[in-house]
């Protein structure tokens, strides 16, 4: 008999869906393994209006009628609270933060919280999140992540009622710093920061297919977030931070940041909690603890998942996803 996993079915609580063509394959792509998901606003033109938001959902959906889309928007230096109260309005449960130039369509960000403080306090007396990309830009690449810690820590005290969460933690003193901060403070980790260390971008050959933002960092580093992956506490859980680029354009003189990691993110995770001893804990982390963070129900259904090998493909539509060529030993049960 084949070993068997049934859990709900999982939320990605950080995912980049793209526009136009590439839209029609990532949200298939991401209805397959997950009943929803924080579709984030860094498109071209941002959303960071009602009717760019309302627009990119209903795109969603009619692509997708039975992924949920838990639509994001993007703060802009000078946003008014009138500006948040409508966001608002249009269904959005969180805001983004990018620090201006730090990842892909962010020159337009923010260059410090004191240039969105209406908007923070009106997002804090709304109840929405704040959701920020956490590096700072101007630092050295391996330090980003860490030199954040002083702004996030100012916007968590000036806003005491904020729930705030800290994206695709890469560094092992994020955990520390987060443990010692309230439980409105959360953070998402990602298959990626799981997987890899610095060696699998650098390490014999430069790999541009995993090569994002913020870099995959060292052995201790990765430890570390798989002790908090597998600690049971609520305050880490799943968030893909999945972000495709065409094969040409990672491949370029400039290869774009980020790492598609959305068509098989789920079976890799059943792998590496099941190696771990720590298959017990994979519902917690993947379908439960983000949607109970931001206040929404986890999905109504399960996922069945058998352990059969399968081979991860080196393409899909063009973008080379996260282990291409590789074999996983999870799959989805028909």
């Amino acid at each position: 008999m084949e070993k068997e996993i049934t859990i709900r079915k999982p939320s990605d609580m950080h995912l980049h869906l793209r526009q136009g063509d590439m839209l029609k394959t990532t949200v298939q792509d991401a209805a397959t393994w997950f009943a929803q998901g924080v579709v984030m606003p860094n498109t071209v033109p941002a959303i960071n209006t009602p009717e760019r938001l309302i627009a990119y959902r209903d795109e969603i959906l009619s692509l997708a009628p039975d992924f949920k889309p838990i639509m994001s928007f993007k703060l802009y230096p000078g946003m008014s609270a009138d500006a948040v109260k409508a966001m608002a309005s249009s269904g959005t449960v969180l805001g983004k933060l990018y620090p201006a130039g730090v990842t892909t369509n962010s020159e337009d960000g923010v260059k410090s919280w004191h240039e969105i403080k209406e908007a923070l306090g009106a997002m804090s007396d709304l109840g929405l999140v704040l959701s920020i990309h956490c590096e700072k830009p101007d630092s050295f690449c391996l330090e980003r992540e860490y030199e954040y810690h002083q702004e996030f820590a100012a916007i968590a005290k000036a806003y005491p009622d904020l729930r705030m969460v800290f994206e695709h933690i890469s560094d092992r003193r994020s955990i520390d710093f987060l443990a010692g901060l309230p439980d409105r403070v959360a953070g998402t980790i990602t298959a990626h920061h799981l997987l890899l260390t610095l060696d699998d971008v650098l390490g014999a050959n430069m790999n541009p297919h995993v090569f994002c933002k913020p870099v995959v960092k060292g052995p201790k580093d990765r430890e570390a977030l798989r002790r908090a992956a597998f600690s049971g506490d609520k305050k880490f859980f799943f968030g893909s931070d999945s972000a495709p680029h065409l094969k040409t354009k990672k491949e370029s003189g400039t290869a774009a940041g980020g790492i598609y990691s959305s068509p098989f993110a789920v079976p890799l995770m059943a792998q590496l909690f099941e190696e771990h001893g720590q298959l017990d804990k994979l519902e917690n982390f993947m379908s439960i603890y983000g949607p109970a963070f931001y206040g929404i129900a986890p999905a109504a259904g399960c996922i069945t998942l058998v352990q059969k090998k399968s081979t991860i493909p080196s393409v899909i539509d063009g973008i080379v996803p996260l282990y291409a060529g590789k074999t996983v030993s999870w799959s989805l049960k028909n």
